[in-house]
């Protein structure tokens, strides 16, 4: 990866980031050029109808597919310039970037602990340590006292938590939630969001935040809302959470 001296307290850039799938008369123009822009510790929402780009978007952001085009920076390192900067991509998603995702996905024959822990051990940390780092975000997420649980024996908003500190697990800088609070009611909602809030400042994490949840959207102090492919910046209202 190559150094980005511009803008280095920035911890999200994209410059004009375009992805097309096919070419020619059928080609579709999913991204047709965001600039989008996050600090750490910042939560940012990303709006927008269906089929606006949203998706494809995250998904270019978090190295899943390729972009057709453009500039991709995370913490001032060019992983993205009209190709890929970066040798190991999967490196890359499992060691820089949470992802948080609807559906909790949560590994079903492993203990809440253990799916937390994962990880750090696959990234070569040591169990005692994995578990160490899983145990601390679970408490901080309270959802410690499920810690030996297996997901199918807690509720939709305790998985949604746990989604959420195995995001956390290996520290990483960018985190991407792709309609987190979809499956919960309006209380875990503003719940789940609060504690990324929380989160984000705590560990000084850049948080982008795909949703269509009236709910929070008035809680995000910064908006980039999706129109036919492009990103339009907008201020939020930034309302304070309930207590």
């Amino acid at each position: 990866m190559t150094t980005e001296h511009s803008n280095p307290s920035l911890a999200i850039r994209m410059d004009n980031v375009v992805k097309t799938y096919g070419s020619g008369a059928t080609a579709v123009h999913a991204v047709k050029g965001v600039n989008l822009e996050v600090s750490p510790g910042e939560v940012v929402g990303l709006l927008g109808p269906s089929g606006s780009g949203k998706t494809t978007l995250l998904q270019c952001l978090g190295a899943v597919i390729d972009p057709t085009s453009g500039k991709i920076v995370l913490g001032g390192e060019v992983i993205y310039d009209n190709g890929w900067r970066v040798g190991d991509l999967r490196a890359l998603r499992r060691d820089k970037i949470g992802f948080v995702f609807q559906a909790p996905y949560l590994i079903p024959f492993i203990s809440v602990l253990d799916n937390v822990a994962l990880l750090p051990m696959l990234a070569g940390q040591s169990n005692n340590k994995a578990r160490e780092r899983a145990m601390e975000l679970l408490t901080a997420l309270e959802v410690d006292h499920r810690s030996h649980a297996k997901p199918s024996e807690l509720s939709g908003g305790e998985q949604q938590r746990v989604a959420i500190a195995r995001a956390l697990a290996n520290k990483p800088p960018f985190i991407l939630a792709d309609e987190p609070t979809a499956p919960l009611d309006s209380e875990r909602s503003l719940i789940v969001m609060k504690l990324l809030t929380k989160l984000a400042e705590q560990y000084q994490t850049a948080i982008i935040v795909v949703t269509h949840d009236d709910i929070i959207i008035p809680r995000f102090k910064r908006l980039y809302r999706l129109r036919d492919g492009i990103a339009h910046e907008e201020q939020g209202q930034g309302l304070p959470f309930p207590d």
